[in-house]
């Protein structure tokens, strides 16, 4: 059976992949905790750092919210292409899941049968110790 994960890695083109990667970083508490960090630090130093070391005004933030905004626009369909590689690999993984689901259901069933066949012998092999 082929991994599922492999096939799918092997299919994806460069910018997909860098799509991927980015939707796995940006998914993280570490990430989170990046930008929190630097939205803090930027406005606390807006608010409270000498007038002639502000750069970004307080209360607008106007390049602080460009910023973010500029962070948002280029994040959100690079994400939204991540996830949905992501759930293609989910799908793929699901249909290998479900072949190996199918050849162990097999299995079981010829497992069952000759243990019924083990089982008659038995029997036989009983009724005629006892006669």
């Amino acid at each position: 059976m082929e991994n599922s994960f492999k096939k799918h890695k092997a299919s994806l083109s460069k910018p997909e992949l860098f799509a991927l990667k980015l939707t796995e970083k940006v998914g993280t508490f570490g990430f989170f905790l990046i930008i929190l960090t630097w939205t803090i630090f930027w406005l606390g130093w807006n608010m409270f750092a000498p007038f002639s070391l502000r750069f970004d005004p307080y209360p607008a933030f106007v390049l602080w919210l460009f910023i973010s905004n500029m962070i948002q626009i280029f994040l959100m369909p690079l994400i939204m292409i991540g996830q949905n590689l992501q759930s293609k690999h989910a799908e793929i993984r699901a249909e290998s899941d479900y072949q190996v689901n199918i050849k162990a259901e097999k299995d079981v069933k010829e497992l069952k049968l000759k243990m019924d066949q083990l089982l008659k012998q038995i029997d036989a092999l009983q009724n005629e110790l006892k006669h």
